[in-house]
């Protein structure tokens, strides 16, 4: 496998030009299972497997279920913005350091996956209430200045969940 297969094993984030209902609904469906999924793949991990990496120089296991609790709860409020406020703009934040703090390299995996769940029922119950209007609200990124839509986002998120799923089997 090259580099480019061992760091994007679903391929890069590619969302089609029309998003369908269909789609949202697989979105949201990925959304609603990726929970479950990841603790079937990594509660019963020691703390040999926990430091494993899909790649070299890549996170730990225990790094990525960390990384992927601080993601969605990044998204959670993001959604939650653009409902709330016209065309907000959102706040980046740096993956790499919040990934080496003490926390994501130290901390129980437990605690993540709770954080995981959390935000993934708040996120679901979210999503599939959103009227048609209201998939179409918008936030912009602060560093890229992109405006993305709620529909866009909503796929960008569950590919990410199954984008770091990978990572974690591909380490195991």
């Amino acid at each position: 496998m090259n580099n480019e297969n061992q760091k994007y094993p679903i391929g890069k984030f590619n969302p089609p030009a029309e998003i369908s209902k269909e789609d949202l609904t697989e979105a949201i469906e990925i959304l609603r299972l990726f929970p479950e999924q990841l603790k079937l793949i990594v509660n019963n991990l020691n703390e040999e497997e926990l430091g494993k990496t899909y790649r070299e120089g890549s996170w730990t296991i225990r790094q990525l279920v960390h990384h992927i609790a601080d993601s969605h709860n990044h998204a959670y409020f993001r959604f939650r913005w653009a409902l709330t406020e016209e065309n907000p703009t959102i706040k980046a934040y740096d993956e790499n350091s919040w990934s080496e703090m003490y926390d994501n390299v130290n901390a129980p995996i437990a605690w993540s996956i709770m954080h995981i769940e959390a935000i993934h029922h708040k996120m679901v119950i979210i999503l599939k209430a959103l009227t048609e209007k209201e998939w179409e609200r918008t936030y912009i990124h602060n560093i890229s200045k992109e405006e993305k839509t709620l529909k866009t986002i909503a796929l960008m998120y569950a590919w990410h969940s199954m984008h770091h799923f990978m990572h974690i089997k591909n380490a195991l």
